[in-house]
């Protein structure tokens, strides 16, 4: 696996031509470094130690001093022991020998060995890992700390995303190319690659919708040898070596996460529902304007129940609205919310406001509440105008858009309000509290804030025309 991982490892470019693509050729340096890591050794006890640990082997020495350990060890990088503190019994210490010096770590123990944020299944992964760091971060620090300095990111990015989407677009043209038998000199069969073809291609369709997004990074354990898709550098160690985002599947060094620019474009593969998913992920995902889910539920309900008596105000049965929940994670854009399955509109309005309180971030977001409840304080009318438009103009863009279509959806409803009994200060009421929460969860701060967030969805569907 190294041999083949390897044998692409210097240099960098990016073919022009779609058909001679080759994906980026990565930096071999920190590779190489840790193959020449030093291996653990383990130092067995001469003799058997009572009362050992049942989760450590034969490398336990039981209660020996720094100086005893260090006798032990000297002589060949990368020997470990563990002993029993003499100071605090129970407790334990992992000794290493690494740079001709015997370093001393706390050990500790709660199903997992670990010295400080990573957990290891055995003491040997852990030294493992531990001399890989060591002889890396000693052998390079200065590299390490200009890795991000210059960055392929700009020039390649998302490797594996273009890798697969050329692919793709290769496979469909020369289908299409054997099916008509035809070329044609003025439409090339093979785009050129350039930056920003690579840009459009991940960002760009018939329906573009540019949000911005920030990457939902984890840390991530890789199998096998990974490579940063921010540096090119190699990713070192056993586990942990990075992190991966949850959304896209870009792989980066946890330090080199922070550069990356909010330019995340999630893959439809990895959203995993559509009820609970960010709301901003969700619509470059599917690369909409708003999630299906307000389109789709604003069409079906003025379609046949603006005129329906308590609109929004009444609420459908629980277990329905949990199964038009269940079809939207399921179905996605081929849901069917029609008569025919829904005849009760109460189901469909419940399943709509069940969908924005699911939100991870409400609509109006936590950043941005303290600004609204604020605006709604202030007694001049066209000044509390003013700070709302303000507030608005803090969402982002997805919680804009999303928030001026359903306010126009609830103006419309207001108009039938001699047939739905439903006017903006009652929409208000079934509406605030969904569309908005406070950051900290306090009873008596929600409490309190009802009455704003009331006025505050009143005032956006009086004035949509003016605010939006």
């Amino acid at each position: 696996m190294a041999a083949s991982s390897n044998s692409s490892l210097s240099g960098s470019s990016v073919s022009s031509d779609a058909e001679e693509y080759q994906p980026p050729i990565w930096k071999s340096y920190l590779y190489q470094l840790q193959q020449e890591a030093p291996r653990p050794k383990r130092i067995i006890s001469a003799q058997e130690v009572e009362n050992r640990p049942k989760y450590y082997g034969r490398e336990f020495h039981g209660i020996i001093s720094r100086t005893q350990a260090d006798e032990i060890l000297a002589g060949s990088e990368g020997t470990y022991l563990i002993r029993e503190s003499e100071r605090q019994p129970g407790c334990y210490t992992l000794a290493l020998r690494f740079g001709y010096q015997t370093l001393n770590y706390r050990l500790f123990y709660d199903g997992k060995h670990f010295v400080g944020g990573k957990r290891f299944e055995s003491i040997h992964d852990l030294v493992t890992d531990g001399l890989i760091t060591l002889y890396i971060e000693t052998k390079a620090a200065e590299y390490i700390s200009k890795m991000t300095t210059n960055p392929i990111y700009e020039h390649i990015g998302y490797a594996t995303q273009l890798r697969e989407k050329v692919s793709r677009r290769l496979t469909r043209t020369k289908s299409e190319s054997k099916k008509n038998s035809v070329s044609s000199d003025e439409s090339p069969a093979v785009e050129k690659i350039t930056s920003l073809v690579r840009r459009t291609a991940l960002t760009q369709n018939d329906n573009q919708c540019n949000y911005e997004k920030a990457h939902n990074f984890k840390v991530h354990t890789f199998r096998g040898p990974h490579w940063c898709e921010y540096c090119a550098n190699f990713m070192w160690g056993l586990i942990a070596q990075g992190v991966r985002c949850s959304d896209c599947g870009l792989n980066v060094h946890k330090q080199c996460s922070k550069y990356v620019p909010n330019d995340c474009q999630p893959d439809l593969k990895r959203i995993k529902k559509v009820y609970s998913c960010d709301l901003t992920t969700l619509v470059k995902a599917h690369n909409t304007q708003r999630p299906m889910v307000v389109d789709i539920c604003i069409r079906e309900i003025e379609g046949r129940g603006l005129k329906s008596e308590g609109l929004y105000r009444v609420s459908g049965f629980t277990e329905h609205i949990e199964d038009v929940k269940m079809a939207f994670d399921r179905d996605g854009e081929k849901v069917d919310i029609s008569a025919s399955v829904y005849p009760d509109i109460n189901i469909i309005t419940g399943a709509f406001k069940l969908y924005f309180r699911d939100l991870p971030i409400p609509v109006i977001t936590y950043d941005t509440y303290s600004k609204f409840i604020e605006a709604a304080k202030i007694s001049n009318a066209d000044e509390r105008l003013e700070a709302i438009h303000e507030a608005l103009m803090l969402l982002p863009p997805a919680h804009y858009e999303t928030l001026r279509y359903l306010m126009i959806h609830l103006k419309k409803v207001t108009m039938n309000e001699k047939e739905n009994l439903m006017n903006a200060e009652n929409l208000g009421i079934v509406f605030g509290p969904t569309l908005m929460r406070p950051p900290e969860e306090s009873t008596l701060t929600t409490l309190n804030d009802m009455r704003y967030q009331k006025q505050i969805v009143q005032i956006l569907i009086e004035n949509e025309d003016v605010l939006f």
